[in-house]
């Protein structure tokens, strides 16, 4: 557990700018976490998740709310920890090398708004306390898109 990671992502979040602030955060996760090969956002998007700030290799664009650990993510509204994303009905497979997947929502207003995904090229990477950290990382964000009046259009 990175007892600190919570702390520096909250410092993050005091820039004005959403993007700026996203940015920062995705790479807060990618220096922080080890055996990524992706941490990033997806923001709704009118019917869709669209593609935020990221770190790591070359992303889907666009993903359906139907399709996908995201899409599980958005119609459930619940974080999702998939062990082995090969097993997982309808996976999206924007890197082939993935095996394992975390997908947080944010939530502002009672509706999802954005997305946490972190995804590695090692099955069962990812633990219980980082499910934690990022639903507090999810809930700081979704504090500071009410506070900051953000608007994801």
């Amino acid at each position: 557990m990175n007892r600190y990671i919570n702390e520096q992502i909250r410092s993050f979040l005091e820039e004005d700018d959403m993007i700026a602030a996203l940015a920062n955060v995705s790479a807060c996760i990618n220096m922080n976490y080890d055996r990524l090969n992706w941490a990033g956002f997806y923001l709704v998007r009118k019917d869709e998740l669209v593609l935020g700030p990221f770190q790591g290799k070359t992303a889907c664009t666009r993903i359906p709310f139907d399709k996908g650990v995201c899409g599980k993510c958005y119609r459930d509204m619940e974080t999702q920890l998939v062990d082995d994303v090969l097993s997982f009905p309808g996976h999206i497979a924007c890197d082939s090398a993935s095996r394992s997947e975390l997908c947080v929502p944010v939530i502002a207003g009672g509706k999802v708004i954005a997305e946490i995904d972190l995804d590695s090229p090692f099955p069962s990477r990812f633990t219980e306390d980082e499910k934690t950290e990022m639903e507090k990382a999810a809930a700081d964000i979704a504090a500071a898109y009410e506070q900051k009046g953000w608007i994801i259009e």
